[in-house]
């Protein structure tokens, strides 16, 4: 294989690339959401608001760099995929015991349980360059 071959993307890094894309998608419309209302809410706390929505868009900056990295193959690029996972499971639970937000919580468990399960698969991996510990290059 020459230099400017590159290996095929499998399915489940496509995936894993399109659950991040998704993730931070989210967290981009949320922020905007909550920028827009710290904004134009009268009697609100704007400082408070507009930190919370800063925070939230950063937040989402972590998840669409990821998954440009997947989509790329980068190794790096699985350490904060898997991170916003295992962070969207908590939320993801909190959002289970409020009314009005269990459809949503239900959509962020499945998408951080299909993350993981994505990117923790072996295609992954070895798709990525990663090697398990013990195992040879």
């Amino acid at each position: 294989m020459s230099s400017t071959e590159q290996t095929p993307r499998p399915t489940r890094l496509a995936a894993a690339a399109g659950v991040a894309l998704v993730e931070a998608l989210g967290l981009l419309a949320g922020g905007v959401y909550m920028l827009v209302r710290a904004l134009t809410d009268d009697g609100g706390d704007l400082t408070g608001g507009v930190t919370g929505a800063v925070t939230v868009l950063a937040l989402g900056l972590i998840p669409l760099a990821a998954a440009r990295g997947l989509w790329r193959m980068r190794s790096w690029s699985r350490g904060p995929a898997v991170i916003t996972q295992i962070l969207a499971l908590p939320v993801a639970w909190q959002m289970l015991q409020s009314e009005g937000v269990i459809p949503f919580g239900i959509v962020l468990a499945a998408l951080a349980v299909t993350g993981l399960v994505l990117l923790v698969s072996p295609a992954t991996t070895e798709a990525l360059g990663i090697r398990r510990p013990g195992q040879e290059g």
